[in-house]
């Protein structure tokens, strides 16, 4: 493998760019790529690792920690020089990512860490000042076109079916610009159509809906499945949920991104119903945040199970988005003169604060008296759903404010 097979990154890999240079010279400081799915990270680091002919260390940050990291650090002592690629760097936590610094201040390895998210907030400072970052670029229409025709020409098992192309509109679509999803579609449709058949937009479709599972973080697919994910939780089946976590994880989802949905749903659809939920689903969070893959997995799993298996209530988004309608409609109405804060002498002398009781010197820490502006005084905004909990609430409301809120 070389540089000039490498398709697309000509900003990194063209004559006379900064990157070239210094494999060139063989004076190769650890770096980070940055870029999208599919648009040659792996490749060029392998190309890199073949370049300076020095072994070629490879783990995933989704299989692997702290322990495989320092078995690649043992080894890469006893050689001159090796390059330890790290791809999905960004799942690494902390820890992961600290037992990298000593080896690759020392020099031991020559670390290559690829990415889809931006390093600034993913890789610790620390090891990011030890890196530099190369930023790759989406792959043109044009480069994507390339790796087809290479694939037909050079690929063994496709060339031997002898296909040729007669249209690539549904390839890319399908692909959305990563290359190793267009070279897996390729493979497939080269196992499907018969020897000698011509690829066309309709016969591309058609194989894909029959025999792949794609994924794509920002397209449509991403959305349909956050959606079945939360309408599973919503309509407590922990076993659907589960199965919408687990494509999620499989398809390489944002762990961060699904833990932030479960706590707004903790909140959105079961609120008061539960507030154990928003408290479990903040440590989630937390602690996917702090662990990283694989191990959050589990957490992900155990907090998805426990708010679709537990009793639902929307009563708090719905009074939030009545109070912002209110607001809206109303305007800004005066806060009443008893509940305004009178710091100033004038102030005072102005009525501000005059008459409010201090619910704790009443029994009970209650006292009634009026707390929304005249304008709306009496108006309704949480109404609490028939659960268990929010019983509760209801009695509780209903015996100190009577008949006001019609609880």
């Amino acid at each position: 493998m070389r540089l000039d097979d490498l398709v697309g990154q000509q900003h990194l890999t063209g004559t006379g760019s900064i990157l070239r240079t210094a494999i060139q010279k063989g004076k190769l400081p650890s770096m980070i790529l940055w870029g999208p799915p599919g648009v040659g990270k792996t490749t060029l680091a392998q190309i890199i690792a073949h370049t300076l002919n020095q072994p070629f260390f490879t783990l995933s940050a989704i299989s692997s920690g702290v322990k495989e990291v320092r078995e690649v650090i043992e080894q890469s002592k006893t050689l001159d020089g090796a390059v330890l690629f790290i791809d999905e760097i960004h799942r690494f936590n902390k820890s992961q990512q600290d037992a990298l610094l000593g080896a690759v201040e020392k020099g031991i390895i020559t670390l290559i860490g690829a990415t889809t998210e931006n390093p600034s907030f993913e890789v610790n400072s620390a090891l990011l000042s030890r890196c530099q970052v190369y930023v790759l670029k989406p792959l043109e229409k044009s480069d994507l076109e390339q790796l087809i025709r290479k694939a037909l020409e050079e690929d063994e098992h496709i060339h031997s079916k002898g296909l040729h192309i007669k249209e690539t509109e549904a390839l890319l679509n399908l692909s959305g610009g990563d290359a190793r999803k267009l070279l897996n579609l390729l493979e497939l449709v080269a196992d499907v159509l018969p020897a000698g058949q011509s690829i066309t937009n309709e016969a591309v479709m058609e194989i894909a809906q029959r025999r792949t599972v794609l994924y794509d973080k920002k397209g449509e697919q991403h959305y349909d499945i956050i959606s079945a994910f939360i309408k599973s939780m919503r309509g407590s089946d922990p076993n659907a949920a589960v199965y919408w976590l687990a494509r999620m994880i499989e398809g390489g989802e944002d762990l961060k991104f699904i833990a932030r949905r479960m706590l707004i749903f903790a909140s959105e659809d079961i609120g008061n119903a539960n507030p154990n939920a928003l408290l479990l689903a903040n440590n989630c969070f937390q602690a996917v945040h702090q662990i990283g893959y694989p191990e959050s997995r589990i957490i992900l799993s155990q907090c998805a199970i426990y708010l679709a298996s537990s009793a639902k209530s929307n009563a708090s988004y719905s009074a939030i988005e009545e109070a912002l309608q209110a607001v809206k409609k109303h305007g800004d109405l005066p806060v009443p003169l008893h509940l305004r804060n009178a710091p100033t002498k004038l102030m005072k002398e102005l009525n501000y604060g005059k008459e409010y009781h201090y619910a704790h010197l009443y029994a009970g820490n209650f006292i009634e008296q009026q707390y929304l502006p005249d304008e709306i005084d009496g108006m309704s905004f949480y109404k609490p759903q028939p659960n268990p909990r929010e019983e509760e609430i209801r009695k509780f409301l209903k015996e100190k404010w009577k008949n006001k809120y019609g609880y």
